[in-house]
């Protein structure tokens, strides 16, 4: 039978606990053969310190670490170097045309035999017609009218009473500007004056804030743009003096002026222009014309000085022998000059419009020195070389033919423009246009036979010689009280734009129809019969 031990006490394994256990514990107290009881004991809790986080605590370190500090800095570039380029496609695969054989007949090869003849002699028909010549499509947007695209005004000279008396257009033929002054009274010792500029292409124009304005101490009597800087304007003064403007600039705007010297014109100035240096055609000089009979060229220089570089002097004495004047008044001397224009074929020939109403043809390589004792830095020489009839009055105004190298026009306060040759004295036309003065004439720059000229009755006349020469094309009315326009200049860029300013302080910018704009069929050559016709 079998016996399940009993659990006991547990006893540490002595020498005795082996022994019983070897013999399966035959020597417990349960007796001999069977196993000891085993009974629950308990003991103390041993418990172990812990050695690891001591140590850890002691060799525990709190650190911090920390870059460098950090420059920085802000910068910009900006590459200086540019190219243009141009791309091109692949030239396209040609489509394949079709075949004669495709569309060939019996009954269309039939057709063609039939017809031959009748288009060749069509054909030759229309070679032999001149109905079409000179015909060239045009694809512009016609202008049957002339029309007002704006009236400009600056209203504080308007308020003093000021005219305009000169306008001019920028290289751009956007912007205008116009000059104030007085052409008929006023104290020119304390008139103060204006230049003032408008940007036609800028948005939300107002015509009646110019875009620049700069005030000039003594009124100014004409103007002119610089032909390559586009806001660069030249100004001449009732004091005599020549002065250079950025109208960029509005608020210190003065580049050069001549000062008060001996060199300076003693008399008004009524015309300004640039003119290239002879050795250097990228730099301008400025000449100027004035009644004290000096025409002067100056240079801008340091210290916003203009330098006098050439000089030349109107005298009496000196002019052609075919000139025919009135006896000038005792001790007078000088002939005062009133307007100028430079050919556009010969860059040191000139025509100068006097107080006398004969026009001069003169010479910039003139070499004869004047025979007059107004004080110069520079030695003055007479510059005249031939005289043409002249006006009944002074000429305000001459414009040469940009088409034709012998072609020029005067007008005068006799109220007639004179067509005249360089090869003749006699002028090849006369037309009279006022019963008051004409203050301005200008060719057309884009229309061989066309020209416009300004009114003392208030009117803007243009002319078409193709028309008429003795009738103006359209004569624009541009006061309505009649006051006189004293100055008018055609846009050389968009050459459909013609200005005008008048005594009532405003400038007018008129569009042009297209029959002033567009060059018709032997122009150029009808200009050229003409000037030969007569000169015969």
């Amino acid at each position: 039978m079998a016996t399940r031990a009993q659990p006991g006490p547990f006893r540490p394994a002595g020498s005795a606990g082996a022994e019983a256990l070897a013999t399966g514990g035959a020597a417990s107290a349960g007796g001999p053969g069977r196993p000891g009881p085993l009974q629950d004991e308990t003991l103390g809790v041993a418990s172990v310190p812990s050695q690891w986080r001591g140590v850890q605590g002691i060799r525990r370190e709190t650190k911090s670490c920390q870059t460098a500090s950090i420059a920085t800095a802000e910068a910009s570039v900006q590459t200086r170097k540019h190219a243009d380029a141009e791309v091109q496609t692949e030239v396209p695969a040609p489509v394949g045309a079709r075949t004669v054989a495709q569309h060939d007949s019996p009954r269309l090869a039939a057709f063609l035999r039939r017809v031959e003849a009748m288009v060749i002699r069509e054909l030759n028909k229309n070679w032999q017609s001149h109905a079409f010549d000179g015909f060239e499509v045009n694809w512009t947007e016609q202008q049957p009218t002339v029309t007002c695209l704006h009236t400009l005004g600056y209203p504080p000279a308007q308020g003093q009473g000021l005219h305009v008396t000169s306008v001019s257009w920028n290289t751009t033929g956007s912007v205008v500007a116009c000059a104030y002054g007085r052409l008929d009274d006023g104290d020119w010792s304390t008139l103060k004056s204006f230049v003032c500029a408008w940007n036609l292409d800028r948005r939300g124009l107002n015509p009646q804030q110019p875009s620049a304005v700069v005030e000039v101490p003594s009124a100014v009597m004409c103007l002119a743009f610089h032909p390559t800087q586009p806001s660069h304007v030249a100004g001449g003064l009732y004091s005599g003096e020549v002065l250079v403007w950025d109208v960029s600039h509005p608020e210190d705007p003065l580049l050069w002026r001549t000062g008060l010297t001996d060199d300076t014109h003693t008399d008004p100035v009524y015309q300004v222009l640039w003119l290239p240096e002879p050795r250097h055609s990228h730099r301008f000089q400025v000449l100027s014309v004035a009644t004290d009979g000096k025409v002067l060229l100056w240079q801008g220089g340091g210290a916003g000085q203009l330098q006098l570089t050439e000089g030349f002097a109107l005298v009496v004495q000196q002019l052609p022998r075919n000139t025919k004047l009135k006896k000038p008044p005792r001790g007078e001397t000088e002939v005062g000059a009133t307007a100028v224009a430079f050919s556009g074929f010969d860059p040191s020939l000139f025509v100068l419009g006097t107080e006398g109403g004969f026009p001069l043809k003169c010479s910039l390589a003139a070499e004869e020195a004047a025979l007059t004792r107004m004080p110069s830095s520079v030695p003055l020489r007479a510059p005249a070389r031939f005289t043409f009839s002249p006006h009944g009055g002074p000429i305000y105004s001459v414009s040469c033919s940009p088409f034709h190298r012998n072609l020029f026009l005067s007008a005068g306060t006799d109220g007639h423009i004179h067509l005249y040759s360089m090869l003749q004295a006699q002028p090849l036309a006369s037309l009279q246009l006022s019963h008051k003065y004409l203050f301005a004439v200008r060719w057309s720059p884009v229309r061989p036979l066309v020209f416009a000229a300004a009114s003392g009755e208030g009117d803007v006349q243009l002319f078409d010689l193709r028309k008429s020469s003795q009738k103006p094309t359209v004569s624009i009315k541009q006061t309505q009280d009649d006051s006189p326009v004293y100055c008018l200049e055609f846009n050389r860029q968009q050459t459909q734009l013609l200005a005008a300013g008048d005594a009532k302080g405003t400038v007018k910018v008129w569009q042009l129809s297209t029959e002033f704009t567009e060059q018709g069929p032997r122009e150029a050559e009808d200009l050229e019969q003409l000037a030969a016709e007569v000169a015969t």
